[in-house]
């Protein structure tokens, strides 16, 4: 490819051809903003904020969207440039609720962080504003038109990523907003949950709905024990909102602050993960020895990703495991086996979740989510409502001590189930069990690098006693479709499938620290995360979801084996074909 020789604020910067004016900019070491841009999802050159000037040029470019020439000569900070800046996020504060001390993103926010840089007066273009009703339909997600600047990240997440395709924006000129088809609430249209809308906002348009105060309610619950279990990839990101860099691992610190919070017992639901390879793997087994069974099979950790599919291939429920997801297993060992063990009435055991996700949110309401007679799960919070909780407790979570452990007995999973969340943890994990059970022989390596990394669409072949087994995994809903046509088709090779509702897997999810564009232009975040969790793995001794000890004595003392009858009524569900308007 050819090279392309220019300048940028006197520095000299040679780029391939074809580069974008605000790329050249970062290599040549300047910040240039943006609020509509962010990489790899949206372009629309519509917030204008990344204004630049060309020698020669008498029109104000923007970067995000103008191509490098031969010999051309950028400015990115004159006068002209910060003026016009300064205008436009004027404009923008003039038709926006600014209230910013009661937002959950207060601090956190692109559009108060540039108007604070570039010294704005929010009150420059007082006038009419819009005004419009705030959805919270949803059990997972709160729409904020009122604080919505119409960069349509959100838009471009939803329809061309995860090809939902629930929102886009309505009507012309002042009046324009980002709105449903019809109408509708996000509670009427087939919303999977998934919540990358809400990583994406550059402001508090979006966010996930409160369930900080339930878990308030339930920790002042004299009568209860409350029980609480933190997700894989909670501890891989939680650390962002404390100021430590993207990719460091807290687990310690986190298991600090759940205890000072107050919570009786803190648990892995890695535990549950490993659970989940037992009923599943043994499930996979058994359906590819059995001829008239349906294949592929299909993964079923991921809620955003049922909801997509009960909406979008219903035709295809029959190929889902029918295992419940981690997060339900977790629950409901805890108010069967667990309440068992210790004498405990299911009814006055709360179970609360940490969670990467707003689609768990949803899925403790499912049918078919009850083992014991009472929900499995009473309330999910994300990790960025985790991040809150510690911060107003007035806990200094960097002062906690890294090496604190998860309770016992239930509190130990192995790192098979800690990469659940990367993009084909779930399949690896499957895989070391699945390959040992059927040969009955161990492994030489246990790492399947072949399903690792962020790529949307991740295949191999594995050998299980002679046979040839073909898998895929598949993170983001739009690499799902994908081959969900195939298999809709009849043309799937495959005999098991992963599959993520999230891009990159759940250290990606809705639930997660939000990080800015400028951010996002120099760190990949889904790798970045995933490699806490592979480092982890990597040094860990207990690598095998069947050589857990927990998950033996599970086995042993309550559940007898994988897919027993007791195992089906606790550690299974069913699914519902949804009606999409």
């Amino acid at each position: 490819m050819k090279n392309v020789n220019l300048k940028v604020n006197g520095v000299d910067v040679t780029v391939p051809e074809g580069t974008r004016i605000l790329d050249a900019a970062i290599k040549a070491g300047f910040k240039v903003p943006t609020l509509c841009y962010m990489k790899d999802l949206c372009n629309e050159s519509s917030c204008r904020v990344c204004v630049v000037e060309i020698k020669n040029n008498k029109k104000l470019m923007t970067a995000c969207s103008t191509v490098v020439a031969e010999g051309m000569e950028v400015l990115t900070n004159t006068p002209k440039v910060r003026a016009a800046r300064k205008m436009t996020l004027e404009l923008m504060l003039s038709n926006h609720h600014k209230e910013c001390l009661s937002c959950v993103r207060c601090g956190n926010c692109e559009l108060q962080a540039l108007s604070t840089e570039y010294g704005c007066d929010e009150h420059k273009f007082d006038g009419t504003m819009n005004n419009y009703d705030v959805d919270d339909a949803t059990e997972y997600l709160v729409r904020d038109n009122n604080k919505c600047i119409l960069c349509r990240r959100c838009v471009a997440a939803c329809n061309t990523v995860q090809t939902v395709g629930v929102i886009d924006a309505g009507n012309r000129g002042f009046a324009t907003k980002i709105a449903s088809p019809f109408g509708k609430s996000l509670g009427d249209v087939p919303c999977v949950a998934c919540g990358q809308c809400i990583n994406v906002c550059p402001t508090g348009a979006l966010k996930e709905k409160d369930g900080i105060t339930e878990v308030e309610k339930l920790l002042a619950d004299k009568t209860k024990t409350v029980i609480v279990g933190t997700a894989p990839s909670v501890r891989a990101a939680l650390g962002e909102e404390f100021g430590y860099p993207i990719g460091t691992d807290t687990e310690g610190k986190m298991v600090a602050a759940l205890k000072a919070l107050g919570f009786d017992k803190v648990f892995d639901v890695d535990m549950a993960a490993d659970m989940t390879i037992m009923e599943e793997g043994t499930e996979f087994l058994a359906r590819l020895n059995d001829k008239n069974a349906v294949m592929p099979m299909i993964t079923s950790c991921s809620a955003g990703w049922i909801r997509f599919i009960e909406f979008n291939y219903p035709e295809l429920l029959p190929n889902l495991s029918t295992c419940k997801s981690p997060q339900q297993m977790f629950g409901a060992i805890m108010k069967t086996y667990y309440a068992e063990k210790n004498g405990i009435d299911p009814k006055d055991i709360a179970v609360v979740t940490v969670m990467p996700c707003i689609a768990k949110k949803f899925e403790l309401t499912r049918d078919d989510q009850d083992a014991a007679g009472v929900p499995d799960i009473d309330a999910s919070i994300t990790t960025r409502e985790l991040a809150r909780m510690i911060k107003n407790y007035g806990i200094d979570f960097k002062s906690l001590d890294p090496k604190t452990e998860f309770d016992n007995p239930i509190g130990k999973g192995s790192t098979a189930g800690l990469i659940f969340g990367a993009t084909g943890g779930v399949m690896e994990a499957a895989l070391r069990t699945v390959a040992e059970v059927a040969t009955g022989k161990t492994l030489d390596n246990i790492d399947f690098k072949a399903v690792r990394g962020t790529k949307g669409i991740k295949e191999a072949t594995v050998t299980l006693n002679g046979k040839q087994i073909n898998i895929a995994v598949a993170s983001g809903l739009g690499n799902a479709r994908k081959l969900m046509d195939e298999i809709k088709a009849g043309k799937s090779k495959y005999h098991f499938i992963e599959i993520m509702a999230c891009p990159g897997g759940c250290v990606n999810g809705g639930g997660q620290p939000i990080v800015n564009s400028q951010t996002r232009n120099l760190v990949d975040v889904q790798k970045t995360r995933a490699s806490v969790l592979y480092k982890k793995d990597k040094k860990d001794v207990l690598r095998k979801s069947h050589e857990n000890p927990i998950v033996k004595t599970l086995y042993s003392e309550y559940f007898g084996k994988p897919n027993s009858e007791k195992a089906h009524h606790v550690l299974h569900t069913s699914y519902v074909k949804r009606d999409r308007y």
